[in-house]
């Protein structure tokens, strides 16, 4: 393989939407933009739902925070049979 091949292969642009390109730019200004006027004219829908988010919170940290049920000392009680 010559030099030139070797260039020519790695000069070669990604396929596909980079953030960095022009589209790219673009659409996160589209995106920006009509987040920003979704939320002021849904304003009073957003902020209506805000005060159901502490209730919505209490299942969803038992869910993923609590480890599961059946291994609280499990790891102890297997330690204290085998010793």
């Amino acid at each position: 393989m010559s030099v030139q091949e070797r260039s020519d292969h790695q000069a070669q642009a990604p396929k596909g939407l980079s953030l960095k390109s022009r589209a790219g730019l673009v659409l996160i200004g589209f995106l920006i933009i009509a987040g920003v006027l979704l939320f002021t004219e849904h304003r009073a829908h957003v902020l209506g739902l805000l005060i159901w988010l502490p209730l919505l919170a209490c299942p969803l940290m038992h869910v993923f925070m609590h480890g599961g049920h059946g291994h609280h000392g499990s790891d102890s009680q297997d330690n204290r049979r085998a010793s």
